[in-house]
């Protein structure tokens, strides 16, 4: 499926631009933040790639193909989980997949322990904390063993702690060969866990750079002024 290729990409629901001519690469290893203001387009970029939406005009690539196939997974800010149990949550993407009842119980129990919820497997999904459900989402994807994962701002609302568990998690599906694609306005986050940045802003990507060389020497006046603005210390740039 890589690399995915958008090509003047728009989007305007009701004659509102959301996106406003993209074009972007994306190759398939490594984990790539995009990185930009509320509003400035990046859940609906993300669900484009991940082949949930469709754009109004423009193409987009996957590698060849006219559509990302199965081996997508993407995660939103509240994750939709079934009223049963936590493995019984991480179990249901994988009986799509026609593995047998043994497979499926082997990854289920695999993945659990990895992000730190085997003890936890019994009981009702509704009984975790948001750290918790997280990393439960992060589980049931990872299971399905993705080619591409999409995660929209995963780490919102949570606090320091569920972060760095949820960076963790992250980082350790990316060495499985699985292409990260992450979402979020915080840059400390896309300090810590960026391969590259993918700058968006006003519908437009602005700069897409690999992660030193854009926090160090960022391009567009749009994304000076954020990382000026954003970063808690005062932050000057070479002229």
């Amino acid at each position: 499926m890589f690399p995915i290729r958008l090509d003047n990409v728009r989007f305007a629901p009701n004659g509102r631009p959301v996106l406003a001519g993209v074009d972007l690469t994306l190759g398939g290893d490594g984990i790539s933040v995009l990185l930009g203001p509320n509003g400035s387009g990046k859940t609906v970029l993300m669900r484009l790639v991940a082949g949930l939406q469709v754009p109004d005009s423009g193409s987009i690539d996957w590698g060849g193909a006219a559509a990302p196939g199965d081996a997508v997974a993407m995660l939103f800010q509240a994750p939709m989980l079934i009223r049963a149990s936590v493995a019984a949550n991480v179990a249901l993407g994988l009986r799509m997949l026609g593995l047998s009842r043994a497979e499926r119980d082997r990854r289920v129990a695999a993945v659990l322990g990895r992000v730190g919820l085997a003890d936890r497997s019994a009981d009702s999904a509704r009984l975790l904390s948001g750290g918790e459900i997280q990393r439960l989402a992060l589980a049931r994807a990872w299971a399905m063993r993705p080619r591409l994962l999409l995660l929209d701002e995963p780490t919102a609302s949570l606090d320091p702690t569920a972060t760095e568990a949820v960076e963790r998690i992250v980082r350790e599906i990316r060495t499985e060969g699985t292409k990260i694609f992450l979402s979020t306005h915080n840059l400390a986050q896309a300090m810590r866990i960026a391969d590259d940045i993918v700058f968006i802003a006003a519908g437009r990507i602005g700069e897409q750079a690999p992660a030193a060389r854009f926090f160090a020497r960022p391009q567009s006046s749009e994304a000076r002024l954020f990382i000026q603005g954003e970063l808690p210390w005062r932050i000057s740039f070479p002229t």
